[in-house]
C-alpha cells in the first residue's frame, strides 16, 4: 500500500548539488507540483541541504505585504503589481 521498504534503502542523487545521499535522507520533488499523487512517478530528490536553500521560502512580513498589496480587495493584475513593487522593496532593503 505504501511501496516498498526496500526502496528506503536505495541512494539517490540530488538534483541541486550531484551528492549521492541515501533516499531516506532526501526530500522528494515533483516537478508537477503534486507529490500527493504517487500513480506511475518518479520522483527527482534533493539533499535536506538543497532543499532549505532552495524551497524554503522567508514568511516573515508576508501577510502584512498582503495586506498592503490589497490582497482579496484589489484585482488581479492590481494585487499582482502592488505586491511585486512591495516585495522588491523588501528585497533591496535587506
Amino acid at each position: 500500500m505504501f511501496g516498498s521498504r526496500r526502496s528506503r534503502a536505495e541512494s539517490v542523487t540530488c538534483i541541486a548539488c550531484g551528492e549521492s545521499i541515501p533516499q531516506s535522507e532526501a526530500r522528494e520533488y515533483d516537478k508537477h507540483g503534486d507529490r500527493w499523487d504517487r500513480r506511475d512517478k518518479t520522483f527527482e530528490h534533493l539533499c535536506k541541504a538543497c532543499f532549505a536553500e532552495l524551497c524554503q521560502q522567508p514568511r516573515n512580513g508576508l501577510e502584512t505585504t498582503l495586506d498592503a498589496a490589497g490582497a482579496g480587495e484589489a484585482d488581479r493584475e492590481t494585487f499582482l503589481e502592488r505586491f511585486r513593487e512591495l516585495s522588491e522593496g523588501d528585497a533591496r532593503s535587506e
